[in-house]
């Protein structure tokens, strides 16, 4: 399995999903400057965490209009594998890739902590190593990523399994403590926690690589 992960202006995140792929999963993987297109070979993209574009105007918001991201809905639109992950996440909801808005934390402050999630959904591409209702243990760094959506939009979430993790004690904001979710199609993930952040035991956790692992097993 080939993975590419996309670079902006910002990106802070991009080595270390690099690293993980690349010395732990030992799997193919080079890096892809927001300017390109040629995304065809890959089977799953990664849009790492950072401040892309300094976070002007709305975290992700400037993102969107990348070149490479019209390649990256496309990738999607063909059933192909694309993670998001904290700026990530919120670049791909403002593509529309996923649904739902991330505004400021409730706090309004920049949290950056470890948090405990709980597995909702591990009957995916993303999840499947993981055991249902499981619980793990991640970082988290972010200032706008309390998780909006209206009632219908959430029970639709709910209905549809679409939520991949939960927060055990909601650090945010989010509405139903939501920390990832998928698209309709289960091949588009989402989430604020890091998970390149917590793949190995010296970082104080290893859950986050079994994402990663799930990624190449399902």
């Amino acid at each position: 399995m080939k993975f590419a992960v996309i670079v902006f202006p910002g990106s802070n995140c991009d080595y270390d999903a690099y690293y993980v792929v690349k010395k732990h999963l030992n799997c193919e993987v080079d890096f892809i400057w927001h300017k390109e297109n040629l995304i065809n070979e890959y089977d799953c993209i990664i849009i790492p965490g950072g401040f892309s574009y300094g976070d002007y105007l709305r975290a992700g918001a400037i993102a969107q209009f990348s070149k490479v991201m019209t390649e990256v809905k496309n990738h999607a639109k063909k059933g192909k594998y694309v993670i998001g992950i904290c700026n990530g996440f919120q670049i791909l909801v403002e593509t529309g890739l996923l649904p739902g808005a991330l505004i400021t934390n409730q706090s309004t402050n920049f949290i950056s902590q470890s948090v405990t999630l709980e597995v909702v959904n591990n009957k995916t591409k993303f999840t499947n190593i993981f055991k249902e209702n499981q619980t793990i243990q991640m970082p988290i760094a972010h200032k706008q990523g309390n998780y909006f959506a209206n009632s219908d939009l959430l029970k639709n979430l709910e209905d549809n399994n679409q939520i991949a993790f939960k927060y055990q004690t909601n650090p945010n904001g989010s509405k139903n403590d939501i920390a990832g979710i998928f698209n309709k199609n289960k091949n588009v993930l989402g989430m604020m926690p890091h998970p390149e952040r917590a793949s190995e035991i010296l970082l104080g956790s290893d859950d986050g690589f079994n994402i990663f692992k799930s990624i190449i097993s399902g």
